[in-house]
């Protein structure tokens, strides 16, 4: 599965990170995997719970304004509730707040990232979004609540 975006895209989505991002949503109940209109979402049902994209060369423009560069930028977009949106909405890099959703924050993926803490902010991303009866059967990596 290709996972280019769009104009002024000269990069795909690296292998291991679609990897590491499969072995956590893709073990989540009831997730499906998808090309999105740029890069690669995992969706629970209808919603999406995580979405990562290439930003390069300003495009696509939304995400370069939000990351704050014109890339190249890998972005992971993930939703969070309650204070801890609030704490990694305003915490800085590598997260950033998106002007479009206010239960949305983005990562800015890079050699420095956490992948337990992706994999922590995934799983919860999927409980923010998923029906109650699937979200009271995951199991959250070690170390969550």
């Amino acid at each position: 599965m290709s996972a280019r975006g769009g104009p002024g895209d000269d990069g795909e989505v690296p292998a291991d990170v679609l990897a590491r991002l499969r072995s956590v949503c893709l073990d989540l109940p009831e997730t499906h995997e998808e090309q999105a209109w740029t890069g690669v979402r995992w969706r629970v049902r209808t919603r999406t719970f995580a979405h990562v994209l290439l930003v390069a060369s300003g495009w696509p423009p939304a995400y370069a304004r939000a990351v704050g560069r014109d890339g190249p930028a890998l972005v992971l977009m993930f939703r969070s509730g309650g204070l801890e949106v609030v704490a990694l909405r305003s915490t800085g890099r590598p997260f950033f707040a998106p002007p479009w959703r206010v239960d949305e924050v983005g990562l800015e993926v890079d050699h420095a990232t956490d992948w337990d803490e992706v994999a922590d902010l995934v799983t919860e991303s999927y409980c923010v979004v998923a029906p109650k009866p699937l979200v009271a059967r995951v199991v959250r990596p070690s170390g969550s609540a």
